[in-house]
């Protein structure tokens, strides 16, 4: 990884500016940050987890301020979400998509400011958290991530997770969105859902509550735990600091765009 992997890349650029909603051209005021700088200093944050207040003008990404409000302004043109998706069918074009299972887990994380979707979090003294909520593909590929409460029962995300997947375009035919199998933990035990997933064409794989275990299960499972810690590495992520919920989800969807993007430029093994 570069020392400074903020800097967007020629290539990676040419994917985001299509993408981004024109400046209207008799904005008043003075002429606006780029748009190339200010994603960097968005990047800059999400990578650094520093206030933006403390985002320095003398590194030419604007100021906190700036970079804040076009993240604002990006995030409701859908521009985050558009790159997820554009970057996951040009992995499942190239074969690098396992579609034979997909896998479903929630990690903690501490919400500093509370705010919408935080709660009492069961795994840190009931202070105030939310939970992401991952489903990814059998290589581990973020494909969708949904923020709630921590308090809330991963059980209730299953299906919302599954039809979160959005249609992923890049192979003959129409674009897919379903798993050929779902694998969970014991806190996706659930008959109903079973019964949903079935309905659906999935298969559902599913350890049952009770003392006994699939320990072949866990060498399948594994993957999403290694997407859950490369979307902590992003350290903006590890902990919550943005009271709206849709600013946090910004950062979510930025950092697995990230992901399919260092694996798209990776050599297959």
């Amino acid at each position: 990884m570069s020392t400074r992997p903020w800097i967007v890349d020629d290539d990676l650029w040419a994917l985001i500016e299509p993408l981004l909603p024109p400046w209207p051209e008799k904005s008043p005021g003075p002429r606006p940050v780029a748009d190339r700088h200010c994603l960097q200093g968005i990047l800059y944050v999400l990578y650094n987890d520093i206030a933006w207040q403390l985002l320095l003008l003398e590194l030419g990404f604007g100021s906190g301020h700036t970079c804040w409000r076009r993240l604002e302004r990006w995030q409701q043109a859908g521009v985050f979400d558009q790159l997820h998706r554009i970057l996951l069918a040009e992995l499942n074009a190239d074969g690098r998509l396992d579609w034979s299972r997909a896998c479903v887990d929630g990690s903690h994380v501490r919400a500093k400011k509370g705010g919408s979707d935080t709660g009492p979090s069961p795994v840190d003294r009931r202070k105030a958290g939310s939970k992401h909520h991952l489903i990814c593909d059998g290589r581990g590929t973020p494909l969708k991530v949904i923020t709630t409460a921590a308090n809330v029962n991963d059980v209730n995300q299953t299906l919302a997770l599954v039809d979160g997947i959005p249609p992923i375009a890049g192979r003959p035919g129409r674009p897919r969105r379903r798993p050929e199998a779902l694998l969970g933990d014991k806190g996706y035990d659930s008959n109903a859902n079973r019964d949903e997933l079935r309905k659906r064409r999935i298969l559902p794989v599913i350890s049952r509550k009770g003392p006994r275990t699939s320990k072949s299960l866990g060498k399948l499972r594994y993957v999403v735990e290694q997407t859950f810690a490369l979307l902590h590495q992003f350290k903006r992520l590890a902990v919550r600091w943005e009271r709206r919920t849709e600013l946090h989800d910004a950062f979510v969807s930025l950092a697995c765009s990230l992901i399919c993007w260092r694996r798209l430029n990776r050599p297959e093994s």
